[in-house]
């Protein structure tokens, strides 16, 4: 008969255990600690820490300095540096001054930074290794099977609360802080709240880190590396407390732990879990998400990492071409063939601007130039292919639709001329003027470049005619001269006729399109 073993299961665990006799602690040859009533802190997945009480430290401590870290099972730690005669050992000891329930045994002791001490006397005392076991249940399997088929972090973060509840962990609230690669956002904020129908998701800007909400919050605190934050929200004057933590409470929350979710590259981000029950989180639950929490880390990286590349993408190739690469067109030649009308929008008398601004004040002109005319086009259903220097090249496809792209083109360039006019003041002499260029025809939409390097891109003899209509109204007075093609589109056109244009080889009949600014913009 086989009979097969029955696995080791256990909750993570918390055991302090008096040592008998003597314990001394030294470096080198200078005894930092002598004790007959020192204390080891067994804890699941960490090596046995020793602890003595303070009155039995042997040499002077410093202030506390202004380091603190905080543990979900011990609670918030404090440091002192060590002067001995030939060095000083910073933050080398820590000691808890408030710790919670579960660890209050070492209240009143001091631990020592690893490294600071190089041997330990424990006379007869010996250590024991801990015996961890395994951990299992609904969440745990779940992470390990079910999990990987959710596809968005909101879901996930959904589907995260509910194994929790079904494993028996009492939570009210949860909420993921994950940090992303984003001009504008800096990170997304998944809060979960037992009752709400569903999943609340914000995108804080960069302006969170100087924010007092944020600033004064357990978010920044363990963002920072400073370990995990555990309150019970039973107690009347709870240590390091937070505002938030007063609003938890005031909604009847009886327990608040923030731990770190650590992502492979290095950054911190933050799970927070808020419990409703009368006795607060036990130390074997809480554990459990602690031991689960480099797993859901790795859920929610790769959740990022292809936020992070869509929009990377989409900020640096537009929208359109950033989804083609995400599909899977990333091969120098991957590409269609497409009708499109093509524009180029280049900033006027950018040398000039320069000299007379300065580099600084003119990148904050170009930049406000490069807003204006990607917001138009993108309201037009256009896309910006990338800024050429100080011009914009963008493009309209036409799809089943020939004469809404070259009407959205045509549209576009003059409300580009007629909003850069709004913009200029009487205030400031340096106003963003253009010279745009319309064309329409048939161009390849997709890779060329190097086997390393790649540019999403239009080619053709559009792109080509686009850019040397503008060039050419420059020469002849016109801000916006359009290609035949364009012209069908247009209420108001004025025929230039057949005009020679640099490296096109057919004369191009074109048209100059006016708008409502010009008179302004010519003052």
């Amino acid at each position: 008969m086989n009979v097969h073993a029955t696995p080791n299961i256990k909750g993570y665990g918390i055991s302090v255990e008096p040592l008998l006799g003597r314990i001394a602690i030294y470096r080198g040859d200078i005894l930092l600690a002598e004790s007959h009533n020192a204390k080891v802190m067994y804890e699941t997945r960490l090596p046995p820490a020793i602890y003595v009480p303070r009155e039995d430290l042997c040499v002077d401590l410093s202030p506390e300095t202004e380091l603190q870290t905080f543990c979900p099972f011990k609670g918030t730690a404090t440091y002192h540096d060590i002067s001995l005669p030939e060095e000083r050992l910073t933050n080398s000891i820590w000691a808890y001054e408030d710790a919670i329930p579960e660890s209050a045994a070492i209240q009143g002791h001091i631990g020592f930074m690893p490294n600071t001490a190089t041997r330990i006397d424990l006379g007869d005392n010996q250590l024991r290794q801990p015996d961890d076991g395994n951990i299992s249940g609904p969440l745990i399997d779940w992470l390990m099977r079910g999990a990987s088929e959710i596809d968005s972090p909101d879901v996930f973060t959904e589907a995260l609360a509910g194994k929790m509840l079904e494993h028996g962990i009492a939570i009210q609230r949860l909420s993921i802080l994950v940090w992303s690669l984003h001009p504008l956002i800096a990170g997304k904020h998944y809060i979960w709240e037992k009752g709400a129908s569903e999943i609340s998701t914000h995108t804080p800007s960069y302006e969170i880190h100087d924010h007092p909400a944020f600033t004064n919050s357990p978010l920044r605190h363990v963002s920072n590396g400073l370990g995990g934050v555990r309150q019970r929200l039973t107690d009347d004057n709870p240590h390091n407390s937070f505002p938030i933590i007063e609003d938890l409470r005031a909604k009847g929350a009886t327990d608040y732990v923030a731990m770190p979710l650590p992502f492979s590259d290095g950054r911190t981000n933050v799970l927070t879990l808020t419990c409703d029950h009368p006795d607060g989180f036990t130390t074997e639950n809480l554990g459990l998400v602690f031991e689960c929490s480099s797993v859901i880390a790795r859920f929610y990286e790769v959740f990022m990492q292809r936020e992070n590349a869509q929009v990377l993408l989409e900020t640096y190739v537009g929208k359109r071409s950033g989804a083609r690469v995400l599909g899977g067109e990333i091969r120098r030649g991957d590409g269609d063939d497409i009708d499109a009308a093509i524009m180029f929008c280049d900033l006027r008398n950018s040398t000039a601007l320069e000299e007379q601004l300065g580099r600084d004040d003119y990148i904050t002109v170009l930049n406000a130039f490069f807003e204006t005319v990607s917001g138009i086009i993108h309201d037009h259903d256009g896309e910006v292919l990338k800024f050429i220097g100080d011009a914009v090249l963008a493009v309209f496809p036409a799809g089943d639709d020939a004469a809404k792209a070259r009407s959205n083109a045509q549209r576009s360039a003059i409300e580009i001329v007629e909003k850069l006019a709004e913009l200029r003041s009487d205030e400031n002499e340096h106003h963003c003027d253009c010279s745009i260029g319309v064309a329409y025809g048939r161009v390849t939409y997709g890779n060329v470049g190097s086997r390393e390097r790649l540019d999403f891109t239009v080619i053709g003899q559009a792109a080509n005619i686009a850019a040397r209509l503008g060039e050419y109204g420059k020469t002849v007075g016109h801000r916006i001269v359009v290609s035949q093609d364009i012209e069908p589109a247009c209420n108001h056109a004025i025929p230039l006729g057949e005009i020679k244009l640099h490296n096109v080889s057919q004369p191009v009949r074109s048209f100059a399109l006016k708008t409502a600014a010009d008179a302004l913009l010519d003052a």
